[in-house]
């Protein structure tokens, strides 16, 4: 049960951040709107999660590098601090740096798009209590670089796979259904919950 948990939690990670529109799924929309094409809106999905997922994976890799190196417990306690300090940065200034891409963009632009806007965001480091729980469990309580990143790996693909089927669901759903107009009348805002999402990690790991 101990190792369920950790997986159960990465794929509620996906799927949120599937659902946040700041994630991908309401450009695509734009953009095959923009262009009159669902094929545009298919394609958009590629360099999303790619992008989405390169900002994961170099989160993690610098999460194993250091994990490693340091004290299990003065490493939690470190990113901990890191993770508050981003979602404190991101209620006080993360309205006013906003990642823009035109509409003319092509797919690396998409993809670069989605790397910064994950990074940007913290998305990497919502993963790291569930990554070390994970890595722990399967040390004995230390880290090792070789399981570290296979487990790494392994989340990452998880995460991944399902964002890209909640961004993939929404964005067809809107784009086919609903429209852009829709959602004036039930918008969400996706930023102060992302942030108390990222307070919340981090008080996360101070507790454990």
């Amino acid at each position: 049960m101990t190792t369920f948990w950790p997986w159960l939690s990465l794929v509620g990670l996906g799927a949120f951040h599937g659902v946040n529109p700041a994630m991908g799924w309401l450009f695509a929309v734009a953009l095959g709107l923009h262009r009159q094409s669902r094929r545009a809106v298919w394609l958009s999905l590629v360099p999303i999660a790619i992008g989405h997922a390169i900002s994961i994976a170099t989160v993690l890799a610098i999460f194993v590098a250091f994990g490693t190196a340091l004290d299990p417990n003065s490493f939690r306690v470190a990113a901990a601090v890191l993770i508050l300090g981003v979602a404190g940065y991101s209620a006080l200034y993360g309205h006013r740096h906003r990642v823009r891409i035109g509409m003319q963009t092509g797919m690396a632009g998409l993809a670069l798009w989605s790397f910064l806007m994950a990074t940007s965001h913290g998305a990497g480091l919502m993963l790291v209590p569930a990554v070390l729980s994970l890595c722990l469990a399967d040390r004995g309580g230390e880290l090792a670089i070789a399981s570290s990143l296979s487990l790494s790996l392994a989340a990452l693909a998880v995460h991944s796979g399902v964002m890209l089927a909640v961004i993939a669901a929404v964005a067809l759903a809107v784009f086919e259904w609903l429209g852009l107009a829709a959602l004036r009348s039930a918008w969400i805002n996706f930023d102060r919950i992302w942030t108390l999402a990222l307070g919340a990690t981090g008080i996360a790991l101070l507790v454990q």
